[in-house]
């Protein structure tokens, strides 16, 4: 992930419409250890168990993007568009148990998008679908067909598997910013931490993973002062313009999260033994709110996050 950070660091440095605020750096690093932080679930009890969470996992990983339209789903009581698409997948999960990956490899969109209590022309279901598959396709290649073997391939490494998944379709994420190579693998990072918290597998190297970008976490340090957005992209923002991916626009709000998460890491207090997964999951549980879910954040309407 070095390669990433270093990208980042250069994307901040000569970023046009986003900026870290780094003076800022040092007193809300101060804040981050006192803020609610889950711990891992409780080790799985048998080898049926670790399969199962590592199925639901991957899967949910493999569609857990589509922020921009989320807006436009029809959401469930009191959840946003990420927890409608969540609970929905956990739901079939506990009343059918998890998808085989032969399975995975025939989901259409007509087939998931009732699942999901969405309509089936709806674009997003189309990618999920497309998603989906690919998992389906790359799991059922593993030695035993298993989504464990995913895991278990990686030989302990949270980074050896976010560089594998990173080069699946269901996972890609990698941006350019002028002549700079972005290379976020959001959610295949994510998925290492996830498979790590559900007692999954066992990971030495989560202090390399770094930030997972998103648009949840830039929102979060942009209003608690730590990036600072050039006046004409919070005007279109705050009128919940599309920003479109790639752009970039987009790529530094991206990037100039991870290199402030970075900074963060740096600066935050020894005892509180922070690495940028903790403090993205710290920002994110911030990030639900209501002083931060009141103000628009930006919508790019991608398969990244």
């Amino acid at each position: 992930m070095d390669e990433l950070r270093q990208a980042c660091a250069e994307v901040a440095a000569r970023a046009r419409s986003v900026a870290v605020v780094t003076e800022a750096i040092t007193a809300y690093a101060a804040t981050l250890p006192h803020l609610p932080h889950p711990g891992p679930d409780a080790p799985p009890a048998n080898a049926a168990e670790r399969e199962a969470r590592a199925a639901y996992w991957l899967t949910m990983d493999a569609i857990n993007f589509g922020s921009g339209w989320f807006p436009t789903l029809r959401k469930r009581d009191g959840l946003s568009g990420s927890n409608t698409i969540a609970a929905a997948l956990r739901d079939r999960f506990e009343g059918h148990g998890c998808w085989t990956p032969i399975e995975l490899t025939r989901l259409e969109a007509a087939t998931l998008a009732p699942i999901l209590g969405q309509d089936p022309d709806h674009e997003l279901m189309a990618l999920y679908a497309t998603s989906l598959r690919d998992l389906g396709e790359h799991v059922a290649t593993q030695d035993d067909g298993s989504f464990v073997a995913v895991a278990d391939a990686a030989g302990g490494s949270a980074v050896t598997l976010a560089c594998h998944l990173g080069g699946w379709r269901s996972f890609a994420d990698t941006s350019q910013h002028d002549d700079v190579e972005v290379p976020f693998l959001k959610r295949a990072q994510i998925a290492a931490a996830d498979l790590h918290r559900a007692g999954v597998a066992h990971f030495a190297d989560l202090d390399d993973l770094t930030m997972f970008a998103d648009n949840l976490v830039p929102h979060v340090l942009r209003l608690d002062g730590v990036l600072r957005f050039e006046p004409e992209l919070v005007t279109r923002i705050d009128r919940e313009q599309l920003i479109v991916h790639g752009s970039p626009e987009e790529v530094e709000i991206r990037a100039c999260a991870l290199h402030a998460v970075e900074l963060l890491v740096a600066a935050s207090p020894p005892a509180a033994k922070l690495n940028a997964a903790a403090i993205d999951q710290l920002l994110w549980h911030r990030g639900q709110e209501p002083r931060y879910k009141a103000a628009p954040r930006h919508r790019s309407r991608c398969t990244a996050y």
